[in-house]
């Protein structure tokens, strides 16, 4: 009976071990990676085996102890200062082309300088994995069962593939926004359905829908002249003729990090799953001397400001600019800020390197949230109900604000042009009007009001894959088709031919009986 009993502790103890997978992750910088983190650390939770790929020279990945986590380091040719110079050219190359109806051309242009940069980073990091013979074999030893990529870094795909293993991406929206609709097949009509980096909503009057298709287009041609130029390095990786587009189409699951409370209701596939705010969670206790600033306030309340982690200072002008604004409301202010203490700094305004971020949005004093509009930090605003101040940057962010926006919970000032009288005006709009504090609340509510929470939702595809070795039965047959048949060129072409050929026939047929009964009528009447 004792032996019994040990042999079932010893099972019980062995569970873990026995049901628990070994995933990889082919990782991204910056707030991408503090997302994806958020997985694997609910992966290592359910007591998977989580490996990640590091370049040496990474910015922002750095290694954890864990016993069920690994970094996989390898070398690439460069050090953090290539990384940082590549997305400080990015940023201040958006900063001062952001996309307009009159200078979107222009905009473009300026971006492929960049991203053609990019492209060579992502290449050598690339090679510094698929050229490393001993790290290949190690990590084909580990039996990984799948592969979680973020597309941004091209190649994650390219590695699962070399490894035998299925693969999914983790992504807000493509390098290419027409990624998800020339290798995802997903339907985007630009008739109602925003183009990415286009700031419309679906609610376009003929002027933006016009301003939608030319953006469609340009988008399609700015994919086809820079990101086709991996297709060759992807051919040459597989040893066979192959392109970016293909490679990416075998996905077996695309996780968005957006969900309906975001999001303007457009098609989607069944291997496209939305996880918007996997990160976001209840708010914990502040530190002491924050939480009596705080509560210091009295019944006016705070706001949170924040620019992001990759924003860590303003110039000087832009920094006085901020502070003469906010020193003229009466709430207390906490702002993430590492510059200069400005000279026009009010008397409620506090500065501070790191703000817990989430928590002060949770805090039931905060008024409103000043934001660059990333997405992770409207997602915590969102969970929590708290209006907006977008101050739009570069990437996704303009965006996202135009998607508060169009849903009743922010207001947008642009940092290029501001006031101090343009960001005071903001701040009281969004504290002061309750249409704001209102819109919030609802787009908290549908958040929290899903079947499954977005973090288990993500988990669950992922053993999903694993469990199944892939999710076939959810890919569109839309892969299997060329460019024409996909838009049924060849059965319009057909269908053209026929209905021609038989307009020709019916007109032959005519000239035929006409000569024929022409000729009769004319021999009747000489007769």
């Amino acid at each position: 009976m004792l032996n019994n009993i040990l042999l079932f502790s010893l099972q019980i103890s062995l569970i873990g071990t026995t049901l628990g997978g070994n995933v990889l992750i082919w990782p991204m910088e910056g707030s991408h990676w503090l997302n994806v983190k958020i997985i694997i650390d609910e992966l290592i939770r359910k007591e998977h085996n989580v490996t990640v790929l590091v370049a040496s020279g990474a910015l922002f990945i750095t290694p954890i102890s864990n016993p069920s986590l690994t970094f996989e380091i390898y070398e690439v040719p460069f050090g953090k200062e290539r990384i940082e110079g590549v997305i400080k050219d990015f940023v201040l190359t958006w900063l001062e082309n952001r996309p307009s109806p009159s200078t979107i051309w222009r905009f473009y242009q300026e971006m492929a300088k960049v991203i053609k940069d990019f492209h060579m980073v992502s290449q050598e990091i690339c090679d510094g994995v698929l050229k490393n013979q001993q790290l290949m074999e190690k990590l084909k030893k580990s039996k990984f069962e799948v592969l979680v990529s973020d597309p941004v870094f091209p190649c994650g795909d390219l590695v699962a593939l070399k490894l035998g293993i299925p693969f999914m991406y983790s992504l807000r929206f493509s390098p290419a926004s027409t990624v998800e609709k020339h290798c995802g097949k997903v339907p985007y009509p630009p008739s109602y359905v925003p183009a990415v980096l286009s700031e419309l909503t679906d609610q376009m009057s003929f002027t933006d829908r016009i301003r939608n298709f030319i953006s469609y287009h340009l988008q399609d041609y700015m994919f086809e002249t820079l990101w086709k130029s991996w297709d060759s390095y992807y051919s040459k990786a597989l040893g066979k003729p192959t392109t970016l587009c293909e490679t990416m189409g075998k996905a077996e699951i695309w996780l968005i990090r957006t969900y309906w409370d975001f999001e303007f209701p457009r098609p989607y596939l069944p291997n496209f799953e939305f996880v918007g705010g996997l990160h976001c969670k209840p708010a914990k206790p502040l530190p002491k001397e924050m939480e009596e600033f705080i509560q210091s306030s009295g019944k006016n309340g705070v706001v949170v400001f924040s620019l992001g982690s990759m924003v860590k200072n303003l110039t000087e002008e832009k920094a006085n600019l901020i502070a003469s604004a906010l020193a003229q409301i009466p709430q207390k202010v906490l702002w993430r800020y590492k510059g200069q203490k400005p000279a026009t700094l009010g008397n409620n305004t506090q500065l501070y390197d790191w703000i817990p971020q989430n928590d002060l949005l949770g805090h039931p004093k905060t008024k409103a949230f000043i934001t660059h509009g990333g997405t992770n930090g409207i997602y915590e605003a969102i969970y929590h109900g708290v209006p907006m101040v977008g101050v739009p940057m570069f990437a996704d962010q303009p965006d996202n604000i135009a998607h508060m926006k169009a849903k009743g919970a922010a207001v947008e000032v642009n940092l290029n042009t501001m006031t101090s009288v343009d960001l005071l005006i903001a701040l009281r709009t969004v504290i002061n009007e309750p249409s704001y504090k209102e819109n919030a609340m609802r787009l908290s509510r549908i958040h929290h009001d899903q079947p499954v929470k977005p973090l288990d939702r993500a988990v669950f595809w992922i053993e999903f894959v694993m469990r199944h070795k892939g999710a076939k039965h959810l890919r569109p047959a839309a892969h299997n088709l060329t460019w024409f048949q996909y838009h049924s060129l060849d059965v319009i072409g057909f269908l053209l031919v026929c209905v021609t050929t038989a307009i020709f026939l019916v007109i032959q047929c005519c000239f035929f009986f006409f000569q024929k009964f022409g000729k009769i009528g004319k021999k009747v009447k000489r007769e």
